[in-house]
């Protein structure tokens, strides 16, 4: 039997983070990844003869510049750089809608001045309340426990501390805490603005992920969610990394390597040993056994709860919950290589814009009608598509003169037979972006489509869900997987979480990560 201090299960981005932090400290620290590649689901790979692209997540913003700096990203080769437009919206032949630095009041007017000049209120408003989350991004949620006052005392006082940070809100901020928490996107956008563009611009970001309408309950939070990151020091900007989102990943393991971190690859877990109930070790798919001080799961909950252990040692109301822990995305992810740039009706020639996040979606509406369609006929005719075109920033991505592009479709079915219906609806993608950029369909060299089922099967994203489950006000911070065990420990001693089914959850973010190190760290100097 092989020994280690510490056994951590998924080489994914929180997984190297985790094991960063605790070989750090001096403890010997084995990383298991079934993949025959590092990095989970922020990976480079090569999708077509030549064109290489990020195949699953794909754009960088919420990862934690303290990570970065902490573990020294960039002397292991981590290269971000900005798009130099945020979003292009082609509304039809002739309209469209281009944010960025700079541009976003003057092209917001076309539509309504009323609404350009709302824009710098709405983002003060907008940017307390995501402060507020940066600020809890890297904190343990209190955490309910059993045990009279003596035992719940450090919780309270950690409660206590959250609760300051809130009462630093003045009223009408805390007002807008509570509707970014419990309302709909679509009626917080509405409650702004009165033009489509700049809603659906906006709105966008609520349907990232969530199989819902942006006018579901609990969508706003989505749309906050994707606001807190920044990038290069730039409060919430987007951008690319260089080499894709693999550099990120392939940083991480090489500042993990130095630091003394085994990591091996094709090595998938069978099972989490236990003993008198306690988690001791894993079993791998060839049998061999690992025993650790402590295992730690990157994984999605339920991978780790229904897969990889006994279910006699999980408490009977923990696994009933665990089994309804919703997860489930109506994200259908291709990549597609491009002989030539795509030439957009309403804005034909090359530009900035084709380094956005290029939104084919141009109205609130549209995106409900959306979901409505898939959850009647398994996925939307009209279906919503974000294409970034990552090779415009990064020519190493693709060969001299040609491009990669990064499709992120929705809304689809998750649970789909999606081996019968990939290629159809893969067609349809294709075809949408044509109505929109004619010749795009002719220019396409070949593509690799992805539905939740095979994001499910490559990257253990139970239901295609590429936050590792819901970002759902009963689904998050100290009820992130189930309430109880908000603090990445599980319920039985030994077994810790570290993934995006933690808080804050899903994300290039590596805080899920860093946080499971700290409360790791003080159980073993216990």
């Amino acid at each position: 039997m092989t020994q280690t201090d510490i056994v951590i299960i998924g080489g994914g981005h929180n997984g190297l983070v985790c094991a960063w932090y605790l070989a750090r400290h001096g403890l010997k620290v084995t990383v298991l990844e079934r993949r025959h590649v590092v990095g989970g689901a922020a990976v480079t790979e090569e999708f077509h003869p030549g064109f290489r692209n990020s195949t699953a997540s794909y754009t960088v913003s919420l990862l934690n510049p303290k990570v970065i700096a902490d573990m020294e990203l960039a002397r292991h080769g981590l290269r971000i750089v900005e798009r130099r437009a945020s979003n292009f919206l082609p509304l039809n032949d002739r309209e469209y809608l281009l944010t960025g630095e700079g541009r976003t009041y003057d092209e917001v007017a076309k539509f309504s001045r009323k609404d350009a000049d709302l824009l710098g209120a709405y983002a003060d408003r907008l940017e307390a309340i995501a402060e507020i989350l940066r600020d809890l991004v890297l904190e343990t949620p209190p955490n309910m426990v059993e045990g009279g006052l003596l035992a719940a005392l450090p919780e309270l006082i950690k409660a206590g501390g959250v609760g300051r940070r809130l009462g630093r809100l003045n009223t009408p901020e805390r007002r807008d805490l509570l509707d970014l928490f419990t309302k709909s996107a679509g009626d917080w956008l509405d409650g702004w603005f009165e033009s489509d563009p700049i809603k659906a611009c906006y709105g966008f970001d609520s349907i990232v992920g969530n199989y819902a309408s942006p006018y579901a309950a609990g969508s706003a939070y989505v749309l906050l969610h994707h606001v807190f990151g920044e990038v290069n020091g730039k409060k919430g900007a987007w951008g690319h990394a260089i080499g894709g989102m693999g550099a990120i990943t392939q940083a991480m393991a090489a500042a993990c390597a130095e630091a003394g971190v085994t990591i091996r690859l094709d090595s998938p877990v069978q099972e989490v040993l236990t003993d008198g109930g306690r988690a001791v070790g894993i079993v791998t798919d060839t049998g061999e056994r690992i025993s650790a001080r402590a295992v730690v799961a990157n994984v999605h909950p339920r991978l780790l709860y229904e897969r990889l252990m006994d279910p006699a040692v999980l408490p009977e109301d923990f696994r009933e919950r665990i089994g309804r822990y919703a997860s489930g995305s109506g994200t259908f992810r291709m990549n597609v290589a491009l002989s030539e740039l795509p030439r957009f009706s309403c804005l034909p020639e090359a530009g900035d814009h084709l380094t956005a996040g290029i939104i084919m979606a141009p109205n609130l509406k549209y995106m409900d009608e959306a979901w409505m369609d898939a959850r009647r006929h398994g996925w939307s005719q009209k279906p919503i598509i974000e294409m970034l075109i990552p090779s415009t920033l990064d020519d190493s991505l693709a060969p001299a003169g040609q491009h990669v592009a990064s499709l992120f479709c929705q809304h689809v079915e998750p649970g789909l037979d999606w081996d019968k219906h990939r290629q159809t609806v893969a067609e349809l993608m294709i075809s949408t972006i044509d109505g929109y950029a004619p010749g795009f369909k002719a220019s396409v060299i070949g593509y690799e489509a992805n539905s939740p089922l095979d994001l499910e099967r490559k990257f253990g994203l139970v239901g295609g869900d590429i936050f590792h489950g819901k970002l759902s006000l009963d689904q998050l911070f100290s009820a992130r997987p189930v309430l109880g065990h908000g603090n990445y420990r599980a319920p039985v001693a030994g077994l810790y979480m570290c993934g995006a089914g933690t808080h804050p959850g899903g994300g290039v973010t590596g805080a899920p990560g860093h946080n499971a190190a700290r409360e790791i760290l003080r159980d073993l100097k216990r």
